[in-house]
């Protein structure tokens, strides 16, 4: 049975050893192009593992979080087969506990996002649930592949913190925290801080499909007092060195695909839509065919 696993990422990631049969596809949305071509390839020795990469601030890193095209991201994994959506972000800690260095799978998001549209559905009504906008099936076994990459690194003489579960508290960017706003999201106890999974995640479960971050913390925030506050050059120094154990993981994933026909995405459309079918404009059925069918 073919799977596809779809990885939003840094540029970074689609650089793996054991993957075959790559190449890049364009892709054409309703919604404009992606961030980039998406890399399509194969797990070196098995053929029905694909493997999807789309690096979303395109190849080079040449655009800002608040300009990628994150509809036009999910619509054309989607379109491409993609059964699932690992997102491997930076991220700053919010936790003494996290270290910079450490891997977390998140199970919730905020999003304090001002000026991304974050819905396919702009001329229809539809309320899509969003109380777990990770996919708890999905996470669980992101887990696991990390914690069999942690093994490996720390008999190697390598190692790294992991942590399961936290929230992600999603800015806008692309300027950092001042350090009122970081005390203020540390006193909401979230975890880790970014500017990218939203509105992936809630894109992500409008095309039903099960959504998880790997999160990279490559830094405290500027909440922490006994730390510089966030330098971008250390950030970057920080994240070569993570992104090995990232790709670790999702060779590591691919291999061990969890049955994902419980998750919760995968049934979100059910009764979500409210207009009547006879009262969508033609000009929005045409562009949500690629979801809704014809």
């Amino acid at each position: 049975m073919k799977r596809s696993l779809a990885i939003l990422g840094g540029s970074g990631l689609y650089d793996l050893p054991g993957v075959t049969s790559v190449e890049w596809v364009e892709v054409e949305t309703p919604y404009g192009p992606p961030s980039d071509a998406v890399l399509r390839a194969r797990l070196d020795g098995d053929d029905d593992v694909e493997l999807l990469f789309l690096p979303r601030h395109g190849r080079g890193h040449r655009i800002p979080p608040h300009r990628i095209n994150y509809r036009a991201n999910v619509c054309a994994l989607k379109m491409l087969g993609a059964e699932a959506i690992l997102s491997v972000s930076a991220t700053g800690s919010m936790k003494e506990s996290i270290a910079p260095g450490d891997l977390v799978v998140i199970d919730q998001v905020i999003d304090l996002t001002r000026r991304r549209t974050s819905t396919f559905f702009d001329g229809i009504v539809a309320h899509v649930a969003f109380s777990q906008p990770i996919c708890p099936v999905l996470a669980s076994a992101v887990h696991d592949a990390a914690s069999r990459v942690r093994a490996r690194a720390a008999a190697s003489g390598v190692p790294f913190g992991l942590h399961l579960g936290g929230s992600y508290v999603c800015i806008e960017g692309p300027q950092f925290s001042t350090r009122a706003e970081s005390l203020v999201y540390r006193s909401w106890g979230v975890s880790l801080i970014g500017m990218t999974n939203m509105p992936e995640a809630k894109l992500a479960r409008e095309a039903e499909l099960p959504y998880a971050t790997l999160g990279l913390a490559t830094d405290y925030d500027c909440w922490h007092e006994s730390e510089e506050a966030v330098d971008v050059q250390a950030v970057v120094s920080r994240l070569r060195t993570m992104t090995v154990h990232a790709r670790e993981v999702v060779l590591e994933l691919a291999r061990s695909m969890p049955d994902l026909s419980a998750s919760p995405a995968r049934s979100a459309l059910a009764g979500a839509i409210m207009t009547a079918p006879d009262a969508l404009p033609a000009e929005e059925r045409a562009q949500l065919a690629w979801l809704l069918g014809e």
